[in-house]
């Protein structure tokens, strides 16, 4: 089948081209503006207390609000707050209500409770309106507040600072500013440069580049225009991740191409001829590869956290749009280019002698068609061919002990600190609040009482009630004395935790109030436990149920897939315990390095996830390239292990480069220079590396080699004949293998 599409493509070059170029330019035009959203509903599902609690506040008391922001005051000499600063301080609220600044819905007063207890520090919490957006417009509405606390307190004694969620936006937007500069360019200028070295063509390397330019415009607005119809409540802030997986697949499946495509010119083909096999021989991996991501990436939507939920269509779609491209519009270019403008060599001596020394007669060199050696890899063909057993034991040992690392993983919520220098405004004020305040006073949890039988609540009840929740492991104080609705059928008690509300030992704390706030609840009344801890305790719940739901069944269909591939029951089986050790081995490796060396409290509560998302789904391309090779080699009439030996010679280069790319790629986030994107550039770039060089360049070569012709069961008669594969030329005849070899190269 593949074949024919390379016929096709080739014979009409052109019109392909064409054709994308218009779905781009038509698809762009009439998509719609992915814009931010949310709704606490698009990331938890109702089902959760959280999320129920969220509700209740609506409806009894609309008026209530978690603080968006809070103003930090106290003496620029460090002494006690007196009168006069207390007058300063409510000119700063009543300054900045007066403004009106935009999705600023409360500023309150300084009262007593929001003193700390040795008389220095205050605090004012801001309320932003219901529904406020996030990302630019929060910062936006942080700076205003920030700009206009610290004009109107200038002249005074006291000094004013901005800190909570929407502060902690700006002073993070800010500061991965030149983070995201340093890791797009990285990237651009890792995949020039490497393919560039690899190929010695500037137009090899500019290729990808310019085709990912293409099809990325078509596979946004078709995200856009599947966001619109299925209501996938798509979020403009995951287009950074859409950019890497488009030029990490988009690199990976060129250089599929792109090796296999010299490969049939160095074999005598024509370069119309050598487009059609390298689509014929390759296509089926390719489009194998993704159709494991797209049904990885696509189970997400079974997910219970909104973010993945819309996340994985979304990165299907743009795998899907990578793989159609690379099969249809990447070899129609190539088509067009004669061999000898495309393998233009312009290395440093050649541009030396051309130019500088004006050697007009100079010619490009014309290496390219020479087949190397490959040594090195050819030594490493050998050694698994010679050593099967040693192999994969020393490489599977090796996945295994670093594997057992993940049970040390931690996971946190407390992304702030881990994204930010210490020196931004925002954390000096949540550093301050959790030292002179309860460390949980910059964001209380809140318990509702609410009635069941529609009977108002007994006022006589609650110090009681209160009481038992200040009895609970965790809780540094409750207010005695709730806020009740106008309608007396609901009452609010206010829980201060010891602990940072991202910590892992607050979250441990709300188990141990839900309990409490549920048994001691009076009869005809139900308690729900609220505030951004609570969440964060039903996203630990989320996460642990789409670990067990997601990755099963996505482990299924990607063996389903890697079956049909292979044509066997047995490979899919070990292949998939390869990914699986390739994952435990990544996680292992990132606790080790940040927890135990770098000595972090914990790590990001997502990791899991994006250690999926990227080094499983994507990294599953190099075993199938490679046991696709290997599955070719032994169809040929090869042996088992020669099979093996001759699948890391012909496959070893390019599964490194590709392998080598994008764990580069990923590892530019390590300059950013904050441990959030440390955590993600490390862990992806170190599974991606162990899925390169680690799981497809020995540990499945070597199983496969050791189990011999049952690794093909029930399809292995296909590898009892001897000969050579056929290849199929521009106008459709078949010829063998060795008709297609020019004299001398047999």
């Amino acid at each position: 089948m593949f074949h024919r599409i390379g016929q096709f493509v080739v014979r009409r070059a052109w019109w392909v081209i064409a054709a994308w170029i218009v779905a781009a330019i038509a698809i762009v035009a009439t998509a719609p503006t992915l814009t931010a959203n949310t709704d606490e509903s698009s990331f938890l599902p109702r089902s959760y207390e959280s999320i129920q609690a969220s509700d209740v506040q609506s409806k009894a008391f609309p008026e209530n609000f978690t603080p968006s922001a809070m103003l930090l005051f106290e003496r620029t000499d460090g002494g006690q707050l007196d009168a006069a600063d207390h007058a300063t301080m409510n000119k700063v609220v009543q300054g900045l209500t007066a403004e009106n600044i935009k999705y600023v819905q409360t500023i309150l007063p300084v009262g007593e409770r929001s003193i700390s207890k040795d008389g220095k520090y205050a605090i004012s919490s801001i309320g932003f309106t219901k529904g406020a957006p996030q990302g630019p417009p929060t910062a936006d509405t942080a700076k205003s507040l920030r700009d206009g606390a610290k004009s109107l307190a200038s002249g005074s004694d006291l000094k004013v600072q901005l800190g909570g969620a929407a502060a902690q936006q700006l002073d993070q937007q800010d500061s991965s500013k030149l983070a995201n500069a340093l890791i797009g360019v990285g990237t651009v200028v890792i995949i020039l440069l490497t393919l560039f070295l690899i190929f010695r063509s500037p137009l090899i390397a500019l290729l990808p580049i310019v085709s990912i330019a293409v099809y990325s415009m078509v596979a946004n607005g078709l995200i856009a225009d599947a966001s619109k119809a299925f209501g996938l409540n798509a979020d403009s802030s995951s287009s950074a991740i859409l950019i890497v997986v488009l030029f990490g697949v988009g690199t990976d499946y060129f250089l599929f191409l792109m090796f296999r495509y010299r490969e049939r010119l160095r074999a005598g083909d024509d370069r119309k001829t050598a487009v059609v096999n390298a689509v014929g021989r390759v296509g089926e991996a390719i489009a194998s590869a993704a159709g494991a991501v797209i049904v990885a990436f696509s189970v997400l939507i079974l997910s219970s956290l909104g973010m993945f939920k819309a996340l994985g269509p979304e990165l299907a779609i743009a795998v899907f749009v990578t793989a159609l491209a690379s099969i249809t519009l990447v070899p129609a270019v190539l088509s067009l280019i004669p061999e000898r403008v495309l393998f233009w060599e312009r290395s440093l001596t050649y541009a030396v002698r051309k130019f500088v020394f004006r050697n007009k007669d100079l010619q490009p060199s014309g290496r390219w068609r020479v087949e190397p050696k490959n040594a090195r890899f050819a030594a490493l063909g050998g050694t698994v061919q010679r050593r099967p057993g040693w192999m994969a034991v020393v490489s599977g040992g090796l996945l295994v002990i670093l594997a057992l690392g993940a049970f040390s993983y931690k996971g946190t919520f407390d992304l702030a600190s881990g994204s930010m220098p210490k020196t931004k405004e925002s954390m000096i004020v949540q550093n301050t609040i959790m030292s002179e305040f309860s460390a949980g006073a910059s964001a209380p949890s809140q318990v509702y009482l609410t009635s069941t039988n529609g009977t108002p609540l007994d006022p006589a009840g609650f110090p009681a009630y209160a009481e038992k929740l200040g009895e609970v492991k965790g809780v540094a104080q409750v207010v005695p004395t709730p806020t009740l609705s106008k309608d007396k059928l609901t009452a609010d008690f206010t829980v201060t935790l010891k602990d940072d509300p991202a910590s892992n030992a607050a979250i441990d704390s709300i188990g141990g109030l839900r309990n409490a706030a549920h048994s001691a609840a009076p009869e005809g009344s139900k308690a729900y436990v609220g505030g951004i801890t609570a969440v964060y305790k039903d996203i630990n719940s989320a996460m642990a149920h789409d670990y067990s739901l997601v990755f099963p069944i996505a482990a299924a269909l990607i063996m389903l897939i890697l079956g049909l591939l292979l044509r066997s029951v047995v490979a899919p089986w070990y292949l998939m315990a390869a990914v699986g050790l390739g994952f435990g081995a990544t996680v292992g490796a990132t606790s080790l390095v940040f927890l135990k060396l770098d000595s972090q409290p914990g790590i990001m509560f997502m990791l899991p996830m994006f250690i999926y998302l990227f080094v499983v789904a994507i990294g599953t391309d190099y075993n199938i390239l490679m046991i696709a090779r290997l599955r070719e080699e032994a169809q040929e009439g090869h042996g088992p292990r020669e099979a093996a030996g001759l699948a890391i010679r012909h496959g070893g280069p390019t599964v490194a480069a590709a392998g080598g790319i994008l764990s580069a790629t990923f590892a530019t986030m390590l300059l950013a220079g904050n441990s959030l994107f440390s955590e993600i550039g490390f862990s992806v770039a170190f599974g991606i590396a162990v899925s390169a060089f680690v799981m497809a360049m020995f540990f499945t070569p070597a199983l496969t080699a050791l189990l011999g012709r049952k690794a093909w069961w029930p399809g292995h008669g296909e590898m009892a004949g001897h000969g050579s594969a056929p290849v199929l030329s521009v106008a459709g005849e078949y010829r063998s293998e060795d008709e297609a070899q020019p004299a001398g190269r047999r």
